[in-house]
């Protein structure tokens, strides 16, 4: 059977029509600006790192041993290896030295500082405490060359340094594309970074935070995020990071 000529012309038509090719670094403006990134990306230069549930806790106490869990100022500094730290419960609490129960859940660093130095004060003069948190960490997964947890001391990292953390970007790596998930409360926030584009550096080279994953997709898979919304309620940050890792597969 044959097919005759209009049909074919049009069905060529249609085929280049439909077909799309996309350059990966094309200068269309797909702005990740104030208007585009979801709020809690914003920077913002009163963040402060909030204790939460399983975080292990550090107490240094100048010249009080019996006060101090890993203390910073002793000969063997904090170290989770050894377990010389304390588990904030599910409770939030944790159970410290000559004081016991504690509530510490969504307390900054801080607030907790100041907390222990005015109970320390009625037995130390001038106490002064270190608090540190040992498993504040920043996990990075995908296109880059050593994908990794780095455990972060600062309470802001960029995520061009976390990324040279990782030395740098893969060969595939897709700049155009990367995910960052964020956890507030129950809901898991994303933001799409575009490293390809010119300007609202700002909004590319964003802050990350203890507890943040990035995802930096190959290139074959450059249209995978158009199918995931901008925020995933009732879910962890960890389970959104599976979630989207399968759609790389």
């Amino acid at each position: 059977m044959s097919i005759r000529p209009w049909l074919l012309s049009f069905f060529l038509l249609y085929l280049l029509v439909s077909c799309k090719t996309t350059n990966l670094f094309d200068s269309k403006k797909e702005n990740n600006t104030v208007a585009t990134i979801d709020s809690v990306f914003f920077p913002d230069s009163s963040y402060q790192y909030k204790i939460r549930k399983d975080d292990k806790i550090t107490i240094s106490v100048w010249g009080q041993e019996d006060l101090s869990i890993g203390s910073s100022f002793g000969i063997y500094n904090s170290n989770e290896i050894y377990g010389k730290w304390l588990l904030v419960d599910k409770k939030g609490n944790i159970e410290a030295p000559k004081i016991g129960t504690i509530t510490v859940e969504n307390k900054t660093i801080i607030e907790l500082k100041d907390t222990l130095q005015s109970i320390y004060s009625e037995w130390v003069l001038n106490p002064i405490v270190d608090i540190k948190i040992l498993n504040r960490q920043i996990t990075i997964l995908g296109e880059v060359r050593d994908p990794q947890v780095i455990t972060v001391d600062k309470e802001k990292n960029s995520l061009i340094t976390m990324v040279t953390l990782c030395k740098g970007f893969d060969f595939y790596a897709n700049v155009k594309y990367i995910k960052v998930l964020r956890q507030v409360g129950p809901n898991v926030h994303i933001a799409n970074i575009n490293l390809t584009k010119s300007g609202d550096f700002l909004y590319q080279n964003i802050d990350l935070y203890p507890g943040d994953i990035v995802i930096v997709p190959s290139k074959k898979y450059k249209v995978f995020d158009k199918r995931i919304s901008t925020i995933i309620p009732f879910t962890s940050a960890i389970t959104t990071a599976a979630v989207l890792l399968g759609v790389f597969k």
